[in-house]
């Protein structure tokens, strides 16, 4: 089986920092299947220099931060297969999955943003500062906000851990959200979903708010561009 190279093993530090890693308060609402959601991050942990000094007083590190997660793409082996910035080992996968499944085999792609904000420095235990948060938040009625506690020097990996189960946790949601619409549906090539994202680019590239560069990427890795041509030089013609 042709699959990316990767090392045997993780470093044992990020290894450690997966394994210490809690979800104390899950966020209560799935990823949005039909528009962009922002979550809210709570990462609690052990200051790294806790221990060093002797003194019996116990402090927790708290970072605030957000992850912005695009709408889920319908992709397909050969969408993927025309994106640059593979090597030659993910191009030989591409290949693999192409040939296995089809290059017309959709699946959906997550794109996130993480945006880091504020960090503090409170009194007392991790797991307790995490629990206290956990119940504001409960109190609050807050959806899309979760608390995590993590290894200090590592917290990101933490949040990386955490975005990567809430995805798997939230894909059965969206594919069922999308078949219900029939996004999934071959139009010419290309699933419903992916014409639906081709025009709205056009629309935003008509009203300037995006450069028509990102409209001529989409078509390219669709291989529609012949199909949009005219379409896409009358955005020069305004």
């Amino acid at each position: 089986m042709l699959g990316p190279q990767r090392p045997e093993r993780l470093d044992p530090q990020i290894e450690r920092a997966i394994a210490m890693t809690r979800i104390i308060r899950p966020p209560r609402r799935a990823l949005a299947t039909f528009g962009s959601t922002v979550i809210h991050y709570h990462v609690v942990s052990q200051p790294v220099y806790e221990g060093i000094f002797e003194d019996e007083h116990k402090d927790t590190v708290i970072r605030y931060g957000m992850v912005r997660a695009d709408r889920p793409q319908i992709v397909t082996p050969g969408y993927l297969s025309r994106s640059e910035g593979f090597g030659k080992e993910a191009s030989e996968y591409l290949d693999y999955i192409s040939n296995r499944f089809g290059s017309d085999a959709a699946g959906l792609l997550y794109k996130y943003k993480n945006e880091p904000q504020t960090t503090e420095t409170v009194s007392g235990e991790p797991r307790d500062v995490a629990a206290k948060i956990r119940d504001e938040l409960e109190a609050d009625g807050k959806p899309l906000h979760t608390v995590l506690l993590g290894v200090d020097e590592l917290w990101d990996v933490s949040v990386m851990k955490f975005i990567y189960e809430f995805t798997n946790e939230s894909a059965k949601t969206n594919f069922d959200e999308l078949n219900e619409r029939n996004m999934f549906d071959d139009e010419g090539g290309v699933p419903r979903d992916a014409r639906r994202r081709i025009d709205d680019l056009f629309q935003r590239a008509e009203r300037r708010e995006i450069d028509a560069s990102l409209v001529h990427e989409e078509l390219t890795r669709w291989g529609v561009f012949d199909e949009y041509q005219e379409r896409f030089f009358r955005l020069f013609r305004r």
